[in-house]
């Protein structure tokens, strides 16, 4: 049978579209270029390739568009009745369990896969974003990690597991060896968004921002120029502004990279949602900048597909006062909820237990802050803020639910609470400047109230 750049045996290809088919990996290993009309362009010339499906269905699936589910599931219906081997075979079940909403069913089975074929970059890197989305921070770092010993340096696509192994470790606290892996995915692959993106966690983890700026700043042509991830990074070097308190850079960047364009990619509208929301919390004015937000968020806003974009969407409609739309998003998961309390957990897959643990109380919460109930919205956030990571994202994106605490605690005079929240978060932050302002700001509450 041909085998692919890394070994692995493939089914229905010829040599030009195994080389189309290495062309397209390595965009979505970098995310840049258009990998699915590079493999859609393959596919035409070869339908029997049942690789180009898996890929194709993969990357509608992982960006968690509630389009993009129709479109995988065409992939999948291709792909079913073609010849297949066992390793293809395995990606099918993972892509008919992200269909149904079993994430966690299908980590495992790329996770068995993974072990015993280390060399199936797809199968590496669609395991590590589900578990980026379902939270599980140590599989980031040990689903790389397993695999790492069998990979060497002059193997295309090495540069993608030291990214991967870098964000992992640094979601699990690693953070020197996070840079240092990062750092050397770039010096491999500059183009490797992923591994940028990695280094940039490390420096907001540790609150660096002067060195978060440098960094990204660096070589923007390198991580943003044709890149279907730059917004993230453009996002992350917001964050290193706005711990400066330097809001005049952090509304040009939102005006320009970060959703000047009006994007409609539901990570675009995450980034924007969470980036405008921080302001919020501050008190400052965005204008009519959560309209266009909201905008492009009303038309799924009642998907129910994924608790942490229901969070984000909640964020826009409340910015942009649009009462209906952050009801339709509330009934949404109201019916994601009907499946638990029916037990039929099944029926909705694993967002029941996403929406129900994490989802329902932070939509709620962000919901209650817009009418000013602060009280409830400590109520709200306290149980959930330790477990948060049950709905996934990362440890930077989750902050938002500290912030929203602490913040609520602040206006709803519970002082004692504010002034511990910010301890903490001094603790682990000792050299942020936004960090500093919040206890100084608890402290002085404290002292008013004595």
């Amino acid at each position: 049978m041909p085998r692919d750049a890394l070994g692995n045996t493939v089914s229905g290809a010829g040599s030009a579209v195994i080389d189309a088919y290495a062309r397209a990996l390595r965009e979505f290993q970098c995310y840049i270029g258009d990998p699915v009309a590079t493999i859609d362009a393959a596919l035409s010339q070869r339908p029997e390739f049942v690789m180009g499906h898996v890929l194709r269905a993969y990357l509608h699936l992982l960006g968690t568009e509630p389009g993009g589910l129709p479109l995988a599931r065409a992939a999948l219906e291709a792909a079913g009745g073609l010849p297949a081997n066992a390793r293809e075979r395995a990606h099918l079940r993972t892509i008919a369990n992200i269909l149904c909403g079993q994430w966690h069913a299908a980590s495992r089975v790329l996770e068995d896969l993974s072990i015993d074929h280390p060399h199936d970059a797809l199968a590496l890197q669609a395991g590590h974003l589900i578990d980026f989305l379902t939270g599980s921070s140590r599989m980031l770092r040990e689903r790389i990690a397993r695999a790492l010993p069998a990979w060497s340096p002059d193997m295309p696509g090495y540069h993608a597991l030291l990214g991967m192994h870098a964000f992992g470790l640094e979601e699990t606290g690693h953070y020197a060896r996070a840079e240092a892996a990062g750092r050397r995915a770039v010096e491999l692959e500059s183009r490797d968004g992923w591994a940028w993106h990695a280094v940039a966690h490390v420096m907001e983890m540790q609150a660096r921002p002067r060195a978060g700026i440098a960094w990204l700043r660096n070589d923007t042509d390198a991580w943003a120029q044709e890149s279907f991830f730059s917004v993230h990074n453009w996002w992350h070097l917001a964050l290193f502004h706005l711990d400066l308190d330097n809001v005049t850079e952090v509304l040009k960047l939102f005006d320009g990279p970060i959703y000047g364009k009006r994007s409609q990619v539901l990570l675009d509208m995450i980034d924007a949602s969470a980036l405008l929301w921080r302001l919020h919390l501050r008190g400052i004015d965005v204008g009519a900048r959560w309209q266009a937000v909201a905008d492009a968020w009303e038309p799924i806003a009642a998907a129910g597909n994924y608790a942490f974009n229901d969070a984000h969407a909640m964020m826009a409609f409340v910015g942009a006062q649009r009462a209906h739309a952050a009801n339709a998003v509330l009934e949404a998961q109201q019916r994601v909820l009907a499946y638990d309390r029916a037990g039929a957990v099944a029926g909705a897959g694993d967002n029941v237990v996403f929406t129900r643990e994490i989802g329902a109380p932070l939509t709620h919460a962000i919901q209650a802050f817009g009418a000013a109930r602060y009280a409830e919205v400590v109520n709200l956030l306290r149980p959930i803020r330790n477990d948060a990571q049950r709905f996934g994202g990362s440890h930077a994106q989750r902050d938002l639910i500290d912030l929203t605490l602490i913040e609520a605690a602040l206006r709803d005079g519970q002082q004692a609470l504010a002034r511990a929240l910010t301890a903490e978060r001094s603790d682990v932050k000792p050299t942020s400047p936004s960090g500093c302002t919040l206890w100084r700001r608890a402290q002085t509450a404290v002292a008013r109230a004595a």
